[in-house]
């Protein structure tokens, strides 16, 4: 049993392939060929009560795409500024499969000035460990002119994205849709796909990081909605989309933002909630749904209200409490039933409803429709929560922010798995490195702060069980754990001045991430990351593939210190 207790501090400071796993842990059944609008809780042989964690279907499909990083310039709500995209859009093409398929990504770099990488967010990797995406972690980066291919099983089912994990290109328009096609907790009768509700500014995430990291988040400008609104009224286009009365319609809700948590609603409709990030869940209803930063919800929606109006408004607000801009009430869609092309008179829900202070769904509507219990285990909360004064790479003083005492700075060239496959046995401090040795210890986690601001917390490589989250201090709430089905997921929020406590199964060697999904903290060191069972580490990235491997890691690495030696670049943030 480990237990682990962190806390946070604002500080101030002057292409490889990689192969399906040989070790799955999984115990495959045949392949499927889905359901119907009548029986969504089937997949063939299985059902939503089947434990994914130990059972996949064993399709022997494979899924393939093929990704292009370009810098363009786009217009999402009518304002031009310069982007980085995934074949020309914001967001890139959806990765699309069927629960069990095998996904194989290919990713040419054609960015002028960026290396990259491309995370895949919530997916498990069980034993894919050299698929996670992570540069300084799991690989280095993607010089420009290179290329790297991802493959990894679709071992879950529901909803997610895929992601640049270098610097902040995520929020420059590098990301997209993945859907994982399989059962569900309740019927609906058309798939409408991904949604995603983003922040935006007319300056790029770059330009602004100066004040983020000076002064604190910047006011943004506006918001999209599957990116695209409308500027001021005058320029630019809203989402919409198409109701038939009595139909009912399956979204799929992601939230990419750099720094906002989102409060979703369709006028006077009722959102019935049937999954969490990748967990499905028993459904409820509600009218207002709150989304934090890397979190996804599959809702259904019935067309139930055309005696009230024809068209009606999509809202996208955020959360005032822990970010600004200009525009709250402006991030919009319409929803029209049948051919009406109106502009929306309807009104809001009743705002009063909202959890507030950015926090999760209450937990008690969030339980998993699949029932397990977390593992025992003990702890002791012992790390203070600290402030110092430290200077960034550039000797510029900076905010940063630290987790377990330290503020990650990891570098591009020397990623964590290709220390570990050279035999390193210790770590740096400031990889902030955290090692889980036996196989399938639980791992209890107790993450705190004083500081009056929320963090959306996201694990690599696992789903995590949320057994309490309040506020004040874990030892001053003393709270009482629930280890029966309690939420689980793969990002929760930590509210403002105040703790949460994660579980989770070591059950997945490989080296893993787990950070703040807001951009600003990702960058300014709000990060660690857990080596999991190390001596089993280099076999995940030595099987005999001379495009994949030790092989393959050692190419880019070796691609990538040519690159960034010629470029002269000098890493300005925490390399994750």
């Amino acid at each position: 049993m480990k237990a682990t207790v962190f806390t946070f501090s604002t500080l101030f400071s002057a292409a490889f392939a990689v192969p399906a796993a040989s070790k799955s842990q999984l115990a495959p059944r045949a392949a499927c060929s889905g359901n119907s609008a009548t029986d969504r809780s089937v997949w063939c042989d299985y059902d939503t009560s089947t434990n994914y964690y130990e059972e996949v279907p064993d399709t022997g499909v494979t899924r393939e795409y093929y990704f292009e990083l370009t810098n363009t310039t786009l217009a999402p709500d009518g304002v031009s500024r310069n982007v980085l995209t995934v074949n020309g859009s914001i967001p890139g093409p959806t990765i699309e499969a069927d629960w069990g398929d095998t996904v194989v990504v290919h990713v040419t770099n054609s960015l002028s000035t960026n290396g990259t990488s491309i995370h895949f967010h919530g997916i498990r990797q069980n034993y894919t460990n050299p698929a996670d995406g992570v540069n300084s972690i799991t690989q280095c980066p993607v010089a420009p002119g290179a290329a790297m291919t991802y493959t990894w099983r679709a071992t879950q089912y529901g909803s997610s994205w895929y992601h640049s994990h270098y610097s902040l290109q995520a929020w420059e328009g590098v990301y997209g849709g993945i859907v994982i096609h399989g059962p569900a907790t309740a019927n609906y009768d058309v798939d409408l796909g991904s949604l995603f509700l983003s922040d935006w500014d007319h300056e790029t995430a770059d330009a602004l990081y100066t004040t983020a990291e000076t002064s604190g988040p910047p006011t943004l400008d506006t918001g999209l909605i599957n990116g695209t609104n409308v500027w001021e009224n005058t320029t630019g286009t809203r989402f919409s989309t198409t109701f038939t009365s009595g139909t009912s319609y399956l979204f799929r809700l992601v939230n990419p933002s750099i720094d906002s948590h989102f409060d979703f609603s369709i006028d006077n409709h009722t959102l019935q909630v049937i999954a969490m990030d990748f967990v499905p869940i028993v459904p409820y209803e509600t009218t207002v749904l709150a989304i934090g930063m890397g979190q996804r919800y599959d809702i259904i929606v019935t067309a139930n209200e055309s005696a009230v109006a024809s068209d009606f408004w999509m809202r996208a607000i955020p959360d005032s409490f822990c970010s600004n801009n200009e525009n709250p009430d402006n991030i919009l869609g319409i929803v029209h039933y049948g051919s009406s092309t109106g502009t929306p008179t309807t009104t809001a829900w009743d705002q009063s409803i909202r959890v507030g202070a950015c926090e999760d769904e209450p937990a008690a509507s969030l339980v998993p429709y699949l029932s397990l219990d977390a593992g025992s285990s003990s702890y002791s909360p012992d790390l203070p929560v600290t402030v110092a004064l430290d200077d960034d790479l550039t000797d510029l003083t900076v905010l940063k922010w630290y987790i377990g005492s330290e503020t990650m700075q990891v570098d591009y060239d020397d990623p964590t798995v290709l220390q570990v496959i050279n035999g390193n046995t210790t770590f740096a401090s400031s990889s902030n490195v955290y090692e889980l040795n036996t196989a399938n210890e639980w791992v209890y986690t107790i993450i705190e702060t004083v500081d009056a601001v929320p963090h959306p917390i996201h694990l690599h490589g696992h789903d995590f069980y949320q057994l309490a989250s309040g506020s004040g201090t874990y030892a001053s709430a003393d709270p009482t754990l629930n280890t029966a089905n309690p939420p689980r997921r793969d990002v929760a929020m930590l509210p403002a001045s105040g703790y949460v406590v994660l579980a989770w199964q070591a059950d997945n060697p490989g080296a893993w991430l787990m950070h703040c999904h807001i951009g600003w903290h990702i960058s300014m060191g709000l990060d660690l990351q857990w080596v999991e069972r190390r001596t089993e580490i280099a076999s995940l990235y030595s099987n005999g593939n001379t495009t994949s491997g030790t092989t393959g890691l050692s190419d880019v690495c070796s691609t990538w210190d040519t690159w960034q030696t010629s470029d002269g670049l000098v890493e300005y943030d925490s390399g994750v």
